[in-house]
């Protein structure tokens, strides 16, 4: 039975599909990474290597509280954006938990809290 495996875009996790798994699933059902929870959407899934996801939502971590949290499209809409010391553009994310304000800055998929 062949095994495809496939980069979590956020956290680089190798996701391991074999050939029933991959039976299972349609286009538009969601894959949800192990290691970092984010969520990736099917968008093509062909034989062989044809297989896609699209990246749904990413997760981060407040540093305050140490709880886990989706960063959506309307969070960052709505977080004002500043340069970082290091003069990386970042996002003033506001925890919906413990409400502490952290810079947060999106790259390529990734999410990294500062």
């Amino acid at each position: 039975m062949a095994t495809l495996e496939v980069d979590c875009p956020v956290c680089a996790e190798v996701l391991e599909l074999t050939d029933a798994d991959r039976a299972e699933l349609a286009v538009g059902d969601v894959i949800v990474c192990a290691a970092c929870h984010s969520e990736m959407e099917v968008t093509r899934n062909g034989g062989g290597e044809d297989f896609e996801l699209e990246l749904l939502g990413a997760m981060t971590t407040c540093p305050h509280c140490d709880e886990e949290f989706e960063v959506t499209t309307e969070m960052l809409a709505a977080a004002p954006t500043t340069r970082a010391q290091d003069g990386v553009e970042v996002s003033l994310m506001t925890c919906p938990h413990c409400k502490a304000k952290f810079e947060l800055e999106l790259a390529d998929d990734e999410v990294e809290t500062r």
